[in-house]
């Protein structure tokens, strides 16, 4: 039994290998977390942890750049990786995940309720989608489409997030 989604992958059938070894395609999903079988994005929020955990031993400001950074670059790497699979937002580009939950993180003093609490608003905002975040979902394209739901679900949780924490 493959802990893989697939044997291939996308409408060009990338294979586990070629996704791994492709730094554009390793970083689309997410460390390798997108394979998943089940619940890659849950996978790919998973992932951030981590990443979150590195940036928030920094100061705000520099926390602040590298999200900036990962959110900019995040583009090109979903717009790359959509176009290598010829298939527009694939379940396995997870890389818009560990952007979102970076920017639900972003001015909330580090606690692990917060890590915990910040991943479950995300969870529910990417999945749900409430109106604006499904629309855009469905009608912007290409890498910035991709990845601006997902922050846009990140902000959203953000905000409840930073509410909940100053009770």
């Amino acid at each position: 039994m493959s802990i893989f989604l697939n044997s291939y992958y996308g409408r060009n059938k990338l294979t586990v290998k070629q996704i791994l070894t492709t730094p554009v395609l390793f970083l689309a999903f997410g460390f390798g977390s997108g394979l998943a079988k089940k619940m890659p994005g849950t996978m790919g929020t998973v992932a951030a942890i981590p990443v979150y955990l590195a940036f928030v031993q920094t100061n705000i400001l520099f926390y602040s750049v590298l999200t900036l950074l990962v959110c900019f670059f995040g583009i090109q790497i979903c717009d790359k990786a959509a176009k290598q699979l010829g298939e527009h937002d694939f379940g396995g580009i997870v890389w818009d995940e560990v952007a979102g939950y970076l920017v639900t993180m972003w001015f909330v003093p580090f606690s692990w309720d917060a890590v915990l609490i910040g991943f479950v608003l995300f969870r529910v905002f990417d999945i749900v989608k409430p109106w604006p975040i499904k629309w855009i979902d469905q009608k912007v394209e290409g890498g910035f489409g991709i990845m601006l739901d997902d922050l846009l679900a990140g902000l959203f949780s953000a905000v409840i997030l930073w509410y909940i924490m100053q009770s």
